[in-house]
């Protein structure tokens, strides 16, 4: 089992000792709208009030633009989850969002196989 400040607390037998829901404190919805494309990147402003490791992480993830997908797989954590984190963090000024510039059609079959080759090769 890991120590406390070692990263997400983990356990081989049973997995995440904090459950998803309480790194958002139970919250599932996001305030802000966000998709799993959405590019999110640091502002270099200070966020004011406790962030929790999560967010910290989250944060450090996110020095260039990043996926919302991207951050989730990095954290391991539930992409509803990873929204709401990431909503606080644009909340507070920490974060900038942006929609994806899609250079293709985004359900153009191709496409979809290359993302899911690149998921599988994050797993």
């Amino acid at each position: 089992m890991a120590a406390a400040g070692d990263g997400p607390w983990l356990d081989d037998a049973a997995g995440r000792l904090v459950r998803p829901f309480t790194v958002s404190n139970g919250r599932t919805r996001p305030t802000v709208a966000l998709d799993l494309i959405s590019q999110v990147m640091a502002t270099g402003a200070t966020p004011l009030g406790y962030l929790g490791p999560e967010h910290t992480e989250a944060l450090d993830l996110c020095r260039a633009h990043v996926s919302v997908a991207e951050v989730a797989a990095h954290l391991k954590l539930p992409a509803a989850v990873t929204k709401v984190l990431l909503s606080d963090l644009v909340d507070c000024g920490a974060l900038t969002t942006k929609p994806p510039e899609f250079h293709h059609n985004p359900t153009d079959r191709a496409l979809l196989e290359a993302v899911l080759d690149g998921l599988r090769r994050q797993l």
